[in-house]
């Protein structure tokens, strides 16, 4: 007869250990639901004193501060335009052509290139009048010409324009020839522009002036 009591006194604690780790599981819900209710339907914390209004004003204070305080260059590679900038205004915008997202490969099969206009933060590193191309082994290869081996046989005058500003690892902004061109994504990856545009700002960019490319 004790065995019996013994395992009905056992179900009970069973029971009622199930019933409250159930309640407390509930409960847990609850708070969740009412937290992705207020997450969803972006209501601000009932808790916080920060109004909208100073919270935006707080984000449009550190995103003005995180703009150069000098004469910066802005290239939409998408829309084909470049945006000469300072202070968040716009001082000269201007139509160019950027990378064709072409990919060449090596007749060997050993090498590839991708056109593409680089993106992200860069920097004038030179400013360059009446440049040279020194051209690439690429060049060659996509004109089915063999590769000289002579620096001399590789240097090309007057295809670049009457300016240029080199921003690493080959890439310049410079003039071109082919102005009928330009709005269009036709480059190897430099950034073409008219070379009345570009002696504006090349005039005005400096060694160091910031360039955001996207």
């Amino acid at each position: 007869m004790k065995f019996w009591k013994v395992l009905l006194g056992l179900a009970v604690l069973i029971y009622l250990g199930a019933l409250g780790i159930f309640s407390v599981a509930w409960v847990h819900h609850l708070r969740l639901s009412s937290e992705w209710k207020t997450v969803w339907s972006f209501q601000l914390d009932p808790k916080t004193k920060v109004k909208p209004e100073a919270q935006n004003a707080a984000l449009k204070k550190k995103i003005k501060e995180l703009q150069p305080k000098d004469v910066y260059i802005v290239i939409d590679s998408a829309e084909n335009r470049l945006y000469l900038r300072k202070d968040g205004q716009t001082l000269k915008e201007a139509v160019v052509s950027t990378g064709s997202g072409v990919v060449l490969v090596d007749p060997t099969g050993k090498r590839s290139w991708v056109f593409d206009t680089p993106k992200g933060e860069f920097f004038v590193k030179s400013k360059i009048k009446n440049p040279y191309w020194v051209k690439p082994d690429w060049a060659f290869i996509e004109e089915n010409e063999p590769i000289p081996r002579r620096l001399e046989d590789r240097i090309e005058a007057g295809v670049l324009g009457d300016y240029a500003l080199g921003f690493g690892q080959g890439y310049f902004i410079h003039g071109t020839l082919y102005t009928r061109l330009l709005g269009r994504n036709v480059t190897h990856g430099c950034v073409r522009m008219a070379d009345k545009d570009l002696e504006e700002v090349f005039k005005v960019a400096k060694i160091g002036t910031r360039i955001y490319i996207y």
